[in-house]
């Protein structure tokens, strides 16, 4: 019975680490029977790309989440091979591409909302074997969220214990007063545990294993913003095999980037694009990777020069050239390499317009002007968005060029704006790309 019981609970965590980390109330933890540990995000591929408080954060994820031993030359010292296996288990973790360098797709994800306990490896930190002594367990709610009701955190909590209950022989009652076997709480900051919280994002909740005092109890981050579902968890589901389909006539729908490559427009959203053909009525939906596996799960902006029968396509501060469906000898390149600052961390959004010779890149509320014939920025640049192009926000999501006007999207509206009279012309849904 014990050694069942041992491993129900271990094989339990895996259900209930991937909940926590979709932020859901009703994963609820139960972690009942694990030991309690923290979390923050990862490190290294060029030096240049991150910052010392990027690595000293990488190297802390790593020591609170795979078990990196600390070492006193440093991240980028004597602990590099170190360093590089537990980058390598992470990214293997997560379905990224395994170098064992840290890069920009693998420290974004670290810096994701997630749970307090370790992902992969030995989960027993303690000398003994530490499991409930009996199967008829009691827990108590000690306070409340403010973001949901008490009924719908009630009802959240059941329905995570019944998950357990059905495939383990634990029982779970609830009780109003007195010391339950599993106390569960919201709270901020230091919460009288000695394991703070960090705010909002970063670490979500942690558990205690069985044990006296603190043991089994359960403590949720009461700086997230809890939901009783899925909705605004915007965590990276760890199985890349299984993503969310967005829907392209949702009323909300926002747009990562918008090209065209030999007259078919690609439409790009989260792990996917649509490609649009002027013979095609519907929008093919595909995964980004089973047209390029090379490129990163997700982009950032993208833009073709017919010209030179290249699209160029950008995520953090590289930058990828595809001739066709192949990409370019000697791509990627970091984007300082166009003329940007070093310090840039994205391109938002970029668009070519053919009559000009010129491509304009937008990032946060400026936008750069960038001469494709010479391969120099424009003198003069960055300048204001809202000053150039007055009445389409301060922030710009993804753009195209069609019949002079271009269209700007900004979440789940895109602006129509005419080059030629330099106004908005149009206000229109960003679904409506789709003849939604």
């Amino acid at each position: 019975m014990e050694s069942h019981l041992e491993k129900q609970s271990q094989n339990g965590f895996r259900l209930h680490k991937s909940n926590i980390m979709q932020s859901r109330l009703s994963v609820v933890f139960f972690l009942l029977g694990l030991p309690f540990c923290l979390a923050n995000p990862i490190p290294l591929e060029d030096s240049h790309e991150f910052t010392e408080k990027d690595l000293q954060f990488a190297e802390r994820y790593l020591r609170n989440h795979y078990d990196l031993r600390p070492n006193p030359a440093g991240i980028m010292r004597k602990s590099a091979n170190t360093v590089a296996s537990k980058l390598r288990e992470m990214q293997a973790f997560f379905g990224l591409e395994v170098t064992g360098k840290l890069d920009e797709e693998t420290y974004e994800l670290m810096q994701k909302p997630r749970c307090g306990v370790p992902d992969v490896g030995e989960y027993n930190f303690f000398p003994r074997k530490l499991k409930w002594s009996k199967t008829n367990l009691t827990y108590r709610i000690m306070n409340y969220t403010s973001d949901l009701r008490r009924a719908e955190v009630d009802r959240a909590f059941k329905k995570a214990f019944k998950v357990w209950s059905d495939v383990t022989p634990l029982n779970f009652t609830r009780i109003r007063s007195g010391i339950a076997d599993i106390m569960i709480s919201f709270g901020t900051k230091e919460h009288g545990d000695f394991y703070p919280f960090d705010g909002p994002s970063g670490l979500l909740a942690h558990a205690f294993p069985p044990g006296p005092d603190y043991g089994g109890d359960a403590h949720f981050d009461d700086d997230e913003a809890w939901s009783d579902d899925s909705r605004g968890a915007g965590d990276k589901d760890p199985n890349p095999k299984h993503p969310k389909t967005p829907e392209k006539c949702d009323a909300e729908l926002s747009l990562d980037a918008i090209t065209e490559l030999r007259g078919e427009m690609l439409i790009f959203k989260d792990r996917f694009f649509w490609r649009l053909h002027p013979q095609m009525v519907e929008a093919e939906l595909v995964l980004l990777k089973s047209f390029w596996p090379e490129l990163p799960n997700k982009i950032d902006a993208a833009y073709e020069n017919p010209i030179k029968d290249l699209v160029f396509m950008f995520k953090g501060k590289k930058v990828w050239a595809l001739n066709g469906y192949d990409i370019v000898e000697d791509f990627p390149k970091k984007i300082y390499e166009m003329g940007f600052p070093k310090e840039m961390k994205r391109i938002d959004a970029a668009v070519h317009i053919k009559d000009t010779g010129k491509t304009l890149f937008f990032t946060g509320n400026k936008f750069w002007s960038y001469d494709e014939e010479v391969e120099v920025m424009e003198a003069g640049y960055p300048r204001l968005i809202e000053e150039e192009f007055a009445g389409i926000g301060d922030r710009v999501d993804a753009v195209y060029e069609r019949n002079g006007y271009l269209y700007f999207f900004n979440g789940p509206l895109q602006f129509e704006y005419s080059i030629w009279s330099k106004r908005i012309v149009r206000v229109l849904h960003t679904n409506s790309i789709f003849w939604c």
